[in-house]
This record gives structure tokens, sequence and C-alpha cells, in this order.
């Protein structure tokens, strides 16, 4: 169950497609170049290989344990979680003002990925710090960020999302949680949150929850909610801890998967009132925990990457070692290993295919962040923030069923021994399966992309990477090759099938929401596809080009197949999706309710 970070690949995307040395010409990131990623993801291997892959299987037999008001983390994590914070990790990515290294999501994404890959409950604590630090660098007041950022940043300190509630999950006009106002200007908060991750733990000495509450008189629905800071320790003017919040751990719940993250039930006020205070204006509460869910979503597409990758890995290991039958073939004797099945090979390319397009669509998701973020040019800062907010529900939609799909078929491969909990891939399925819930099920993920990224412009960004994609399309008939070709061909009727589907959504949503919004997940699902089969589509072209220059064959050989593989395999869906989206939204609805 070991892990191997796959850095080559990796460094390939962060080169290649999502162009670092572009990334590296913008103000501050100037030192962020290829090398720097290069080194960078180098010690991010060691430190998730070393210290954090070990303790992945411990933490789902042994999960972290809550005791009268008091969680326990898995025996391990607190000392692991040192050395992230010692190394500097929490930081990679935020602002040098408060203590952060400043490099590009360009590079701290795959950080990220190899972290969960090692170990996905760890990587959750920091996964939701990082949302938390981003909301209080955009709305929070300079007091705020004085007082929380930098132990956030440095992760002395970790922080929380605390949105859901028992009557409110996605709906959040439902919230009830109340915020009293107080003479000094803070607030008494009371209420109730569920399913907080991380909301308790012993691995740092202070947590900053960000919570949505209505303040009293508040309107009613989503317009009325604020978000507010409530720490577990107050914090005193010079800095240290001083007395406990008003806010406790009442339970945690047993799940199916990511066993060692605590997901906690935290009531605030039973004892008087927890201590908050308001970030940024009242009643704009959703517009900024939408920053820290949008920084989470993306992060969660990346768990999906991530525990594929794992799956992936443990399954071609699996596969080279179990020795069973004979090859259809006859060209090896009884006793070969079960890698020489042509059924198995399908099964561990569809894996590693699925897995490098979508690590390939989130590194160049990533980079357009960057650019999107600190680019000197308004113009190029636009363009790229509108690829980005078009990309967030596809990697984190796609990404996340896709990894359902590879953890199975790892377990698959495993056969019954894959059943077995020992072999470790049952783990990866089970964890695999809250990724397409929280932060945004799947079906929200779709809405997104049906509403605000494809009707409300009347679908103009997405024919506008469809006609990206056409570029494509002629680099590969260009290059000639067989290979090339081949995905020309696929890539063009998948954008077809991509851009029809984007004018019916663009031109039904008013007049037939139901005809449409029933095809919305396969339509996330036929983007997302596209999207990944593009990136590997240029992928094939850079390592054409490679092999020209002799540059790494082997690897570059495998690219392409991979990507071939692709287009025959996995791009070959999408005219499939497009028919059940546009021709097949009559059925979906059709049925009487009483006779399900």
């Amino acid at each position: 169950m070991s892990y191997v970070a796959p850095v080559k690949d990796m460094l390939f995307n962060i080169e290649h497609l999502a162009k670092i040395d572009q990334i590296a010409q913008i103000p501050g990131f100037e030192d962020a170049g290829l090398d720097t990623a290069q080194a960078v993801l180098e010690e991010a291997a060691k430190f998730s290989e070393g210290v954090l892959a070990p303790l992945n299987w411990e933490g789902d037999k042994n999960p972290t344990s809550w005791k009268d008001g008091v969680v326990t983390a898995t025996p391990g994590f607190k000392e692991a979680y040192q050395q992230f914070t010692e190394g500097g990790w929490q930081g990679l990515q935020h602002p040098v003002d408060f203590g952060g290294q400043g490099l590009p999501k360009t590079i701290g994404a795959v950080c990220g990925e190899m972290v969960n890959s090692a170990n996905m409950s760890f990587a959750l604590c920091p996964l939701l710090s990082d949302g938390a630090i981003e909301a209080l660098l955009t709305a929070g007041s300079d007091e705020l960020k004085a007082i929380y950022l930098e132990n956030l940043v440095s992760g002395k300190w970790t922080g929380t999302m605390n949105l859901t509630e028992p009557q409110a999950g996605s709906d959040l006009a439902a919230v009830r949680t109340r915020a009293e106002p107080l003479p000094d200007g803070s607030f008494k908060i009371f209420g109730t949150k569920i399913f907080i991750t991380w909301g308790e733990h012993d691995m740092a000495e202070n947590i900053v929850h960000l919570v949505l509450a209505r303040v009293q008189g508040a309107p009613e629905g989503v317009k009325g909610i604020s978000l507010f800071v409530v720490p577990k320790f107050m914090v005193n003017k010079d800095g240290s801890l001083g007395a406990r919040n008003d806010v406790h751990c009442v339970s945690i719940e047993h799940k199916m998967g990511i066993k060692a993250s605590p997901t906690a039930v935290l009531q605030f006020g039973d004892h008087g009132g927890a201590v908050g205070y308001l970030v940024g204006q009242e009643n704009r509460g959703l517009e900024y925990m939408f920053i820290m869910m949008n920084a989470a979503r993306y992060g969660v597409g990346v768990q999906g990457i991530a525990i594929a990758e794992r799956a992936y890995q443990t399954a071609a290991r699996f596969s080279r070692e179990r020795v069973q039958s004979r090859p259809v073939d006859g060209t090896v004797a009884a006793g070969a290993s079960i890698i020489y099945h042509p059924d198995v090979r399908r099964m561990l390319m569809t894996m590693r295919a699925y897995v490098e397009g979508c690590r390939a669509m989130a590194s160049v998701a990533a980079s357009a962040y960057d650019a999107a973020h600190n680019h000197p040019d308004a113009d190029v800062r636009k363009v790229n923030q509108t690829f980005y907010e078009f990309m967030v529900p596809l990697v984190k939609g796609f990404s996340t069923e896709m990894s359902l799909e590879v953890t199975s078929l790892a377990v698959q491969v495993h056969g019954g021994m894959g059943y077995i909990e020992e072999t470790g891939v049952a783990q990866y399925y089970r964890d695999a399966k809250i990724l397409t819930i929280y932060e945004g099920t799947t079906a929200i993920q779709a809405n997104d992309l049906v509403g605000r990224k494809t009707s409300r412009d009347g679908g103009q960004t997405g024919k506008a990477l469809a006609a990206q994609i056409e570029g494509t399309e002629a680099e590969l008939v260009k290059s000639g090759t067989a290979d090339a070709l081949t995905m020309a061909k696929r890539l063009k009727a998948a954008r077809e099938a991509f851009v029809d589907v984007v004018n019916f959504v663009a031109g039904n949503t008013k007049a037939s929401p139901n005809a449409v919004f029933a095809g919305s997940v396969p339509y996330l699902m036929l983007a997302g596809n596209v999207m990944a089969g593009w990136q590997m589509a240029r992928a094939m072209l850079v390592a054409q080009e490679q092999i020209a220059a002799g540059t790494d064959v082997a690897f570059m050989q495998a690219k392409i197949i991979t990507a071939r593989f692709y287009a025959d395999h996995l791009l070959t869906k999408a005219p499939g999706l497009r028919d059940s989206i546009v021709e097949g939204a009559e059925c979906v609805t059709a049925l009487a309710l009483e006779a399900f």
C-alpha cells in the first residue's frame, strides 16, 4: 500500500500545458519557474511518501475518537501535522505578507494532490484552513487579518467552514443559527452546525471557525446570511490565547470513509453565547462563504485525482504480482501475472487515462487562476477568470465521479482480494464516495455549470472553449501521425457533441428548465470528459515534439499511448451523452410520481 508521487507527470503538465514559464513572468512569481516547481515537488513527494502515506491505513483502522467533548486524532497524526507546519506546507500558496511562501496555485495544487494521495483524511485539515484563509484575505477587516491570518497561514491554528445545519444542507436559505450584536461590535452566536470537517481536534492549539448565521432582523433567505469568525479560544490583545469560547463538539460522525478526519457536530452558545466577529458586511455572508467554497471545490476535485492515482498505483502493482491463469494468446505459460490479460490492461489503461486527463485539466485550471488573480493586464485577468470559473465545476464534479469509477476498477482488478480490507483498495473506494457529495454534490456542480456558466452568457464561454479545441484539432491534423489523426477525429466528434449541448442548454434553460436540468449532470460529465480529453490531445502533441528531440522517449511514448486510449475509449462517450441530453429529456420526468 505504498505510494510513489507521480512527479514526472506533474512536471510535464506544469511545464508544457500549464506553461509555468508564463506564470513566472507575472510580477511576484518571478522565482516560481520550472526549477522551483521541481524542487518543491520533490520535497512534497518525500514528505507525502515517507510521513503521511504510512499513516493512511492506520487512520482507517483507528479513527479519530471523541470523549466528553474532546477529540483525539489517530495516533501519529499530531506529530505528522507538526512536521507539515514546520515544513511550511500550509502557507505554500498564501501571501508572503502573512508568512506564506507566495507560490502560484500551479505549483501548490499538485503538492495538494500528493498530500491527498498519501492520506486524504489528514489532507482535509489543511484544505479547510486554505478556504478560511481565502475568505479572510478577501473579506476580512485589517484587524481580523492581523489577529488570525499569520497563525492560519503557518498552520499553528486551523480553520473550518460552518455552513450545514440539521435542516439546512444544500439549501442555505434555511440557516437558523443566529447572531446577536453586542455593544463592542462583536456578536453572540447561537445554533448547531453539523458535518464540520476537523471541527474539533488536538493537532493545533486553536481552531478558527467561519460560521454562517443570521443577525437579528436580517432578511429571510440567502440575502440575510452573514459570516462570522468564531475562535475555539479567544485571542488576547497580545496574540496569546485566552478563555475557551462557547463552542463545543457534542459528537463526531461514524462514517463510511475518511474515518480519521473528525466530522463534528458543533454547538454554539449553550453557555451564554459564543463570541463571534463579523467578516465583511452584514448579509453578505453567502457571497464570502462562496470564496471558501470555490477554493474547497477545486481542492476536492484534486482529491478525486489523488485517490484515483493511489488506487491506480495499487492496482498496477497487484496486477504485476498476482499470478492467475494462462493468457488468451498463449504467449506465456500458465502461471503468468494477471497484467497479461487484455481486460486487466483495459481496466488499468482506463484508470491511467482518467487520472492523467483530470490531472492535466486541473493543472491548466490552476494556471488560469494564477493569471486571473495576479496578471498585470486586466483583460488577461478577465479571460482567465472566466476560464477558471467554467472549469471549477468540471474539476470538482468530473474528477470526483471519475474517482469512483477508478477506485471501483481497482477493487475489480484485485478480484476477491479487493473486497478484503488488507489490500487497501476497499478504503480508497469508501474514501472516494464522499467527494461527489461534500462542498456541493455533483448535481449542484451541474446546476452551477448550467445556470451561471452556460445559460447566463448564452453559451459564449463554452463556445469560445470549443473554438480553442478546434484549433488543437487542426494541429493534430497537421501533425499527420496515425495517433494524432485518430485523436483529431475523436476530439472533433466530442467537441461537436459539446457544442450541441451548450446550444441546447443556453436556448432552453428559461423556457424548459426541467428538460435542461434533467440532463445537467450528463452535461457536466460530457464537458469534463471533453476538457480533459482536450488536454490529453495537447499532451500528445507535446510528447511527439519531445520524442523528435530525443527527450525522455519512454515517458513520452507512454503519454501518446495513454492519450490515444483516452480518445478511443473515453472521448467516444461524448456523442452518446449528447443524445441523452438533447433528445432524452422527456422520459426523465415522464413517469408519474406515484409510480416510483
